[in-house]
């Protein structure tokens, strides 16, 4: 298999797509509970090195995915990654605590049981069922037997409010249902997941109950926007669900909507660059990370609710926000990437560190990688060279079932 996309020009390019992703392989698999008979085999660190107690369930889809990549690009044994699937598809399916079959947030590395008091969450949920389902249909046999007892046991229906027919945001046995997905972002899996799901199916209209909020910025098109204008929340239903040249019942191309979004998150980068040196045409991609006063889920570029001010917007960059748009903007991905691979100080143990900062002073170099943001660079990555992240998860029924419920069909 031609592993190096036709688009990739220079072997500089290629050797620094391949060590970031082999980096990025060895985070999931070296990061993993690979204790033989512990109740949380498999369950992979939300981040590393700090925090080595707590596993994160979307580190576990990410990583669930993650194997099939080091499978297929021989960074280890099939019978190894077989092996290893199936103990964490197992632990899921028997072991990591759970409530009407949506995981805990976060759950204890050893135990497999909730940490501190985490929300039961749908949308990292789906994000380990998309790992789930992709490991299934790689290795079949008894991994994608149990892989559909996981997807089946889910309730979509309990997690939906049937006033708004909107999906809650998060759940606690303290508190009970909070919140709701009112708006776009990252969770479009969800709504095919649970439309197409075997035993407990939602209205496909569900995909349109939230608000497509329209903006734009610069010189680009309008499209429809995140409330937080992160990046990561045009990226993650990408990774598994191919959205190229699809559009829903009301005309809207998603995948040209994350292409657009990307360009006005760069460009927002290059017309602030004179604010922030960290800035620049080569330094862009902002996102969910860690900063210099710990992690933050609002970073991100205007159109959004939060105006991108001050407050949200302080100079940090994660390599995961340009990395993980490579497939939306390739030539301006790998630009980034060969930029920050110049740093030294951005370069450790499992590839870039997760974010980096120019605008403080002693200048700033996160000391930790976080799985989600590894994750969503390693599968990008690898959609872009040789798409076989899209190309397992799609042969899956439900993929493609829930997408053509909702409405998505091929574009002209």
């Amino acid at each position: 298999m031609n592993y190096i996309h036709e688009n990739i020009h220079g072997k500089g390019d290629e050797e620094i797509l391949e060590l970031e992703s082999k980096a990025c392989f060895d985070f999931f698999w070296q990061e993993a509970n690979a204790r033989e008979g512990s109740d949380g085999y498999g369950l992979i660190r939300d981040r590393a090195p700090n925090n080595p107690n707590v596993a994160s369930i979307a580190s576990v889809g990410f990583g669930l995915s993650a194997i099939v990549i080091g499978a297929e690009r021989g960074w280890v044994s099939k019978q190894e990654a077989y092996n290893r699937a199936l103990g964490t598809v197992d632990t899921l399916l028997n072991r990591a605590q759970n409530i009407n079959g949506f995981f805990f947030h976060f759950l204890d590395m050893t135990t497999a049981k909730r940490v501190r008091n985490c929300e039961v969450s749908i949308i990292d949920t789906a994000i380990a069922l998309n790992g789930v389902i992709c490991a299934g249909e790689y290795f079949g046999g008894e991994v994608k037997e149990k892989a559909e007892e996981v997807y089946g046991r889910v309730n979509w229906q309990w997690y939906l409010n049937k006033e708004t027919k909107q999906f809650y945001m998060g759940y606690t046995p303290e508190r009970g249902f909070f919140g709701a997905w009112s708006m776009y972002a990252e969770q479009f899996m969800m709504y095919f997941l649970a439309a197409a799901s075997p035993t407990y199916p939602v209205d496909p209209e569900v995909f349109y109950s939230f608000k497509r909020l329209v903006g734009t910025y610069g010189n680009y098109p309008p499209f429809i926007y995140t409330w937080t204008g992160s990046l990561f929340t045009y990226q993650y239903s990408h990774a598994w669900f191919d959205l190229r040249n699809k559009v829903d019942r009301e005309g809207v191309n998603w995948w040209e909507n994350s292409v657009i979004a990307t360009k006005t998150n760069r460009q927002f980068c290059i017309d602030n660059s004179d604010r922030f040196k960290t800035f620049g045409p080569n330094s862009w991609g902002l996102t969910a990370c860690d900063g210099p006063q710990g992690y933050k889920g609002s970073y991100g570029a205007p159109p959004s609710g939060y105006n991108n001010d001050q407050h949200y917007v302080d100079g940090t960059v994660p390599p995961a926000g340009a990395a993980g748009s490579i497939v939306f903007t390739p030539e301006e991905s790998i630009a980034a990437l060969k930029n920050y691979y110049r740093d030294k100080n951005l370069w450790g143990k499992y590839g870039f560190v997760d974010a980096f900062n120019l605008d403080v002073s002693p200048a700033w170099y996160d000391r930790d990688v976080i799985g989600i943001d590894k994750g969503i660079t390693l599968l990008m990555i690898q959609n872009y060279v040789d798409g076989i992240i899209w190309e397992t998860f799609m042969q899956n029924k439900y993929a493609r079932d829930g997408m053509k419920k909702v409405g998505l069909q091929s574009g002209i």
